[in-house]
């Protein structure tokens, strides 16, 4: 007769990736702690054991999925500003589910908290006040979440236009709009966005020099 063996130990980790991998595939709502010990196979309250309950466990898995922050130029803020928002987006893009469990209030991990910290040295030294700083933060997570949600909604040009064919003359700055954009164009409202922010901010930096 062969033996049964211990049962492997939980670990935090392996229990955010068990979550993670719900996240993916039914999104954030099919999440629980209940649905992660099943696909464990050990009950809830073993994971009790680890984590405090759901808060904590999809803070872990935002821990897991986000990882550290992306080592940045150090001497170029706005190249590093730039390198920051455009990882930050492919995260989200990367993993949709993140986009809900990173709003409202919720524990955050070293990772997340990490994020903020790197963007923040990359401001460091420039005539800013410290709410100056965490606001640029702010306004560059806003801008790389927006064009995630856009994406994952799955948003497209497509259900405008039909509906513009059908009444344009009653939109004519939209038409004109949309008739003058070109190959290419549509793609880079990322690029479009986090640039005229930096250039703002670059316009204040140097009227305080």
């Amino acid at each position: 007769m062969g033996s049964r063996g211990p049962k492997p130990s939980l670990t935090v980790d392996g229990i955010a990736a068990a979550g993670v991998a719900i996240a993916v595939a039914e999104g954030l709502a099919g999440v629980s702690m209940q649905r992660v010990a099943a696909d464990l196979g050990c009950t809830k309250m073993a994971l009790y054991r680890y984590l405090p309950g759901k808060a904590e466990l999809v803070a872990q898995m935002v821990e897991r999925s986000l990882g550290a922050p992306p080592d940045l130029p150090a001497d170029d803020w706005r190249a590093a500003l730039r390198q920051w928002t455009g990882r930050l987006m492919q995260g989200f893009l990367a993993h949709p589910w993140s986009l809900p469990a990173t709003v409202g209030p919720r524990p955050v991990g070293p990772n997340e908290i990490a994020w903020t910290e790197a963007a923040l040295v990359a401001l460091d030294g420039l005539p800013l006040s410290g709410a100056e700083r965490l606001d640029t933060v702010a306004v560059l997570v806003g801008h790389a979440r927006a064009l995630a949600e856009q994406a994952t909604a799955q948003l497209s040009e497509s259900g405008l236009l039909a509906a513009m064919a059908q009444h344009a003359e009653r939109f004519p700055a939209l038409a004109a709009a949309l008739a003058d954009v070109r190959p290419g164009d549509e793609d880079q409202a990322f690029d479009f966005g986090v640039e005229r922010i930096l250039d703002g901010l670059a316009v204040l930096i140097d009227r305080r020099r």
